[in-house]
């Protein structure tokens, strides 16, 4: 076989072949052969009798062992002048590694005997394995002590990570307060990835919103926005994690918040909160990692982390829900005990004014009789109301009724006891017609509605009510000049037991006015701005 120059220039810079002559490279050349192999080609493998040694001319060989778990760890990485194969044929064992080509490799293959004929004849041959083996064993001693570096280094990462974990379950697991308790989410999230700044969303299903409440100067504000809009809104509504490790060059960024807010954002991190169902309950959005852009690492954590902030955040609902339905259990054995002690004396207060009325042959005197009675039946009714809500009982009495003669009967009464408290009442009633409805539990609604109103104007005012037809409804609007409401008591205004202003009352007055509106399978709406007022809106259908 011709020997070409490629072939003694490659025995030339291999280092087993150093300050080896020509002529005895020309000697050992003449019986090899030139060989190459494709990206990915396994030279040798693990377990494998020693066949060839190969003296590479170019390409690139990783020379790696697979552990008990199937992970490979790569022990050098050679090229062009090393040897791959020479230990087993020595040692006269298997082969104890794998030796793959990451990329096309062409090398001199040497048959096992030829080898050992060369080592045998040769002693600079063999001295200068001896040496390579040496170099070898250091190099892979290095790489294994830099991999167990490395693997430390990670572990205690990892421990690190699994301590900060512990810690933040222990502080979110501290309160059932579920606003406080959104609060220390967000700063255990925040505080774990080493973030700027964050915002934490939690997902209405009913609205399909994103909420959350923000401080602005030194109130809470609520901020909404829809389930898809936004990056927040796309990771609530597909469950997918987004970080932006450059927001500016990033299409999905929207700077128009940073222009408002002066905040410059440099990096993004956007997570969907699970529950126990993987239901995305809710959303982290997270600002500025200190340093670098947020890491894999970081997404891990906060992974990891939400599956202990949706469990709390239930929790804290399941609780919250827990004293609500024993708060209205309680209001409702108040309320049958008041029924209970009073159904006696209020049936012979309302005989005694039935007789009162026939036997004084006076107009006034029947006013005042008509006045009691109905005063009795409406005590008696909103007892028992209160006592329905509280035990989830809804009973209606639905008849077809001219509705201007009820809404006027209604503003009649409603009028005398706003003269009382220096409010005026505005009519602007328009619609006619005919509506099913509940009378007495509607007359209860509007009385409600107007006694807030009243409550909300102590120094006087005005309230405006209104009746309209509109699309099949009749719209009904009370509108008061009084202090109006903030957004967030106005987001909670049909909750039990939510008052605001009173220091009277049992909090479920606007609770019971939803319901039955609700039962009538017709809407009711609040618009309100603290200091000009407050319009509750309601639509029944018309007949």
């Amino acid at each position: 076989m011709s020997v070409t120059n490629r072939q003694i220039e490659g025995l030339r810079s291999c280092a087993i072949f150093q300050d080896v002559s020509d002529a005895e490279l020309q000697v050992i050349a003449k019986d090899l052969c030139e060989e190459s192999y494709p990206a990915n080609h396994i030279l040798v493998d693990m377990n494998m009798p020693a066949e060839n040694v190969y003296c590479i001319l170019s390409g690139q060989v990783k020379i790696s062992r697979l552990t008990n778990y199937g992970e490979e760890t790569t022990l050098s990485l050679l090229t062009r002048g090393n040897v791959v194969g020479e230990l087993s044929v020595i040692d006269g064992r298997e082969r104890s590694a794998r030796a793959t080509c990451i990329e096309e490799t062409t090398a001199l293959v040497f048959s096992k005997k030829y080898f050992e004929k060369v080592l045998s004849n040769n002693s600079t041959v063999g001295l200068n394995v001896m040496r390579e083996l040496t170099a070898r064993l250091r190099q892979a001693n290095d790489n294994i002590v830099k991999q167990l570096e490395d693997q430390r280094r990670s572990s205690e990462t990892r421990f690190a990570k699994l301590q900060q974990l512990i810690e933040a379950s222990k502080i979110i697991n501290s309160t059932l307060d579920l606003d406080k308790l959104l609060g220390l989410i967000l700063d255990a999230a925040v505080k774990s990835i080493e973030a700027d700044r964050g915002t934490l969303y939690l997902v209405d299903s009913i609205k399909q919103e994103l909420w959350s409440k923000v401080l602005q100067g030194d109130n809470m504000v609520e901020i909404r926005l829809p389930i898809g809009k936004g990056i927040a809104g796309y990771v609530a509504q597909t469950g997918e994690t987004i970080n932006i490790p450059d927001a500016y060059n990033d299409p999905r960024f929207n700077p128009d918040i940073d222009k408002r807010t002066g905040y410059r954002t440099r990096n993004m991190l956007c997570m969907a909160m699970r529950n126990k169902d993987g239901k995305v309950i809710g959303v982290f959005q997270l600002l500025n990692k200190k340093g670098n852009a947020f890491e894999t690492g970081d997404e891990q954590f906060i992974d990891a982390f939400s599956a202990h902030a949706s469990v709390a955040i239930e929790n804290a609902r399941l609780a919250q829900e827990m004293v609500s339905n024993e708060r209205l259990s309680a209001v409702g054995r108040m309320a049958s005990t008041i029924i209970h002690d009073i159904k006696n004396p209020m049936g012979t207060l309302r005989v005694y004014a039935q007789v009162m009325k026939k036997k004084s042959g006076n107009e006034e005197a029947a006013k005042l009789a008509d006045e009691m009675i109905h005063q009795v039946d409406r005590f008696v009714n909103m007892t028992q109301e209160i006592l329905d809500f509280s035990r989830g009982v809804s009973s209606m009495n639905i008849q077809e009724v001219e509705f201007s003669e009820v809404m006027g009967s209604v503003l009649d009464f409603i009028e005398k006891d706003l003269n009382k408290n220096n409010v005026q009442l505005i009519r602007k009633a328009q619609f006619t017609g005919n509506v099913n409805l509940d009378q007495d539990k509607i007359i209860r609604v509007f009385y409600n509605i107007a006694s807030n109103a009243r409550d909300a104007m102590p120094q006087g005012g005005s309230l405006t009510v209104s009746t309209v037809a509109e699309n099949g409804f009749v719209k009904i609007e009370f509108t008061d000049s009084g202090t109006g409401m903030p957004e967030e008591v106005k987001k909670r205004i049909f909750e039990p037991f939510m008052t605001y202003g009173k220091k009277h009352g049992t909090g479920l007055g606007m609770a019971i006015v939803k319901k039955v509106i609700d039962d009538h399978k017709g809407k009711i709406e609040i618009d309100s701005e603290v200091g000009k007022g407050t319009t509750i809106r309601m639509l029944l259908p018309a007949s």
